[in-house]
């Protein structure tokens, strides 16, 4: 009789050690090609555990050792997806691919200045580079701080300001971004001779902050993209252009219409890639009166705008070419984007009503905006070296 309470006392150990409810539930675990193995297991414990045989201890012991090295197994596993799951995290709170927006219209403007002037003044352009992530760095942590304030940012795990638990630091870090950023900007314009590049990207900053921060919040009207395409758009795309200028060559830069039809094409990629990271927080504005497109219309018609925005945006740059506001290596080499842009379009048709998927579609969105703008990068660098 001792020797069966001894059995069942270690059965009993042997299930609590794999399962949350020793006899009734098998729990989730991270090795399921062994849940077969763990049933019998379990079944065998109840057998014990009844009384209605007996087993023998050593027996039981194996049993048991092997149920403690799974649960280490299990443990270890539960701490790698941990780990990993924070890695994600932070990489989600960075938004790494996101400050392609900095470069693009850098790029961009830089080209459109060198095919008409061959001047390239690449130090320039690495300090308004460096700028113009600062700059981003400050919209994402000052966005994330001020949506903290509303709480349509309150189950977003991947929010700095969720991550680190103070919004005073995140704020903080945010205006220093800024500081440094505005100082390599009125540096670069003065550079450059041209207050107008000045100008021009504070009144980008300004767009970026109507956006955010209170007491515009102009974001949760469904002003976003509007704001989003005219700061990264003819602002800023028409700043770079303008930085590119010297006291020497200063009248080699106007205002054209190729950097106009440029600015609008980058504009609209840009506002493109603002529109699509609505898709997964549909709920979460709608819960806060955050009025996002996306609220307005539902993810079936934001579907169909999306669609209709790429094919837009690559019509609009054939119509460009055509009547040779823009060279027509513009359009050959944007060509090759085409891909891009239809993978786009089939991921959000197909996953638009897809909660967990859906988050992507920004991402597919930000390869749209980085392809298409070296297409037009290349483009002006191409057609910089063929006869006028």
């Amino acid at each position: 009789e001792r020797e069966r309470e001894r059995g069942r006392a270690m059965a009993m150990r042997a299930c609590n050690a794999c399962f949350s409810s020793p006899r009734f539930s098998v729990p989730q675990c991270a090795y399921p090609s062994r849940i077969s193995s763990h049933r019998c297991f379990i079944s065998w414990s109840r057998i014990c555990c009844s009384s209605h045989f007996y087993v023998g201890s050593s027996e039981l012991a194996q049993r048991l050792g092997e149920a403690e090295q799974h649960k280490e197994q299990c443990a270890a596993a539960s701490r790698l997806k941990q780990e990993l799951g924070n890695a994600v995290l932070i990489w989600r709170a960075i938004k790494f691919p996101i400050y392609s927006v900095a470069l693009v219209p850098l790029s961009v403007g830089a080209a459109v200045a060198f095919w008409q002037s061959r001047v390239f003044h690449s130090g320039r352009y690495l300090l308004f580079l460096l700028s113009g992530v600062l700059i981003i760095t400050w919209l994402n942590l000052s966005n994330d701080a001020y949506d903290s304030q509303t709480g349509v940012d309150k189950d977003k795990k991947e929010s700095v300001v969720n991550l680190t638990g103070s919004y005073e630091g995140v704020l903080y870090a945010a205006y220093t971004c800024l500081l440094f950023g505005m100082t390599g900007i009125v540096m670069g314009g003065f550079q450059a001779n041209r207050i107008k590049v000045v100008a021009l990207l504070a009144a980008a900053i300004a767009c970026g902050y109507a956006y955010q921060g209170p007491p515009f919040r102009l974001g949760y009207k469904g002003l976003g993209e509007p704001l989003c395409f005219l700061a990264f758009g003819p602002l800023a795309t028409t700043a770079f252009y303008f930085s590119q200028a010297s006291r020497r060559d200063i009248y080699h830069l106007p205002v054209t219409g190729t950097i106009l039809a440029a600015s609008i094409l980058v504009g609209m990629t840009t506002s493109l890639i603002l529109f699509c990271s609505h898709f997964h927080q549909i709920e979460g504005d709608k819960l806060v009166g955050k009025i996002s497109p996306l609220v307005r219309l539902g993810t079936q018609q934001g579907a169909d705008i999306v669609k209709g925005a790429v094919i837009g945006i690559y019509s609009l740059l054939a119509a460009f070419s055509a009547v040779k506001i823009l060279p027509i290596s513009c359009s050959l080499f944007s060509l090759l984007t085409l891909p891009v842009g239809g993978l786009l379009i089939e991921f959000v048709n197909k996953n638009h009503a897809n909660k967990e998927k859906i988050f992507l579609a920004k991402y597919y969105s930000v390869r749209l905006h980085v392809a298409f703008g070296a297409a037009l990068v290349f483009g002006f660098l191409t057609a910089s070296r063929m006869p006028s």
